[in-house]
C-alpha cells in the first residue's frame, strides 16, 4: 500500500513537472532581426540588444543582424552610442519565432567648445616652454606619495596602532615582571643615557616650560 502512494506521489509531481515544462516552451520564442537607422536605412553594427530586467544579451554584427530567445511578453532594449534608445516588447499571442526590423533614431550631442591658438613666435614659444608651470598629474603625484623618504617621514608621525600598543604594552609588562617579589629595580642616575635625555630635555628648555605652567 505504502509503494502505491509512493508511485502515486512521483508520478504525479512528474506529470505536474512535465507540463510546466511543456509550457514554459511554448512561452519560449526566437527572435530574428536586423537594426538600422531610421534616417538612412544603413544596418548599425555593435548594437546592444538586452532583455529588460535580465541579465542575459547580445551585440549584433557588422551587418547588424541578431538572434535572441526570450519569452512571451519580455521587452527587447536597443542602446548603442549616438543613437537614441528603442524598447520592442514581444506579443503575448506571438508565435515561436519572429522576424522584425528595428530602426534607431541617431541622437545629436555637442560638445564644449574649445579653441586653439598658435603662439605668435618661436621666442614666445621658447619662453613658455621654459617657464611655463605644468601641474602635476596623477601618476606623478602618486610617484611622490609613494616615495620611500615620502613614507618614512609619514610614518614617524602617525600614531601606533593596536597591535604596536599592545606589543609594547606586552613588553613593559614582562619587563616590570623581572622584579616582582624581592628584586629591586634599578636607578636611573648612573645610566648615561638617563642623563644623555637629560641634556638633550634641558637644552630643549622642556623644564623651563613646566616653570612657566606652574606660574
Amino acid at each position: 500500500m505504502q509503494l502505491r502512494f509512493i508511485t502515486y506521489c512521483l508520478t504525479t509531481f512528474l506529470c505536474c513537472l512535465a507540463g510546466i515544462t511543456n509550457a514554459q516552451e511554448q512561452n519560449v520564442v526566437q527572435v530574428n532581426g536586423i537594426v538600422v537607422s531610421i534616417d538612412t536605412m544603413r544596418v548599425i553594427p555593435s548594437v546592444v540588444v538586452q532583455v529588460k530586467n535580465k541579465n542575459r544579451g547580445v551585440v549584433t554584427n557588422d551587418k547588424g543582424i541578431f538572434t535572441i530567445v526570450c519569452f512571451k511578453g519580455d521587452t527587447l532594449q536597443f542602446s548603442e552610442l549616438g543613437f537614441r534608445d528603442k524598447e520592442y516588447t514581444v506579443p503575448a499571442n506571438a508565435g515561436q519565432y519572429i522576424s522584425l526590423i528595428q530602426p534607431m533614431l541617431q541622437d545629436t550631442f555637442y560638445l564644449p567648445e574649445y579653441v586653439v591658438k598658435a603662439l605668435p613666435s618661436k621666442a614666445e614659444f621658447y619662453y613658455a616652454f621654459i617657464n611655463w608651470n605644468v601641474p602635476n598629474d596623477k601618476y606623478e603625484i602618486a610617484r611622490r606619495n609613494t616615495n620611500k623618504y615620502t613614507l618614512r617621514a609619514i610614518a614617524y608621525t602617525l600614531p601606533r596602532d593596536g597591535r604596536e600598543s599592545q606589543a609594547m604594552y606586552q613588553s613593559l609588562q614582562s619587563t616590570n615582571a623581572i622584579y616582582y617579589g624581592t628584586n629591586v629595580r634599578p636607578m636611573n642616575v648612573l645610566s648615561p643615557l638617563a642623563w644623555a635625555e637629560f641634556l638633550e630635555a634641558w637644552k630643549r628648555g622642556d623644564y623651563r616650560n613646566l616653570g612657566n605652567q606652574g606660574q
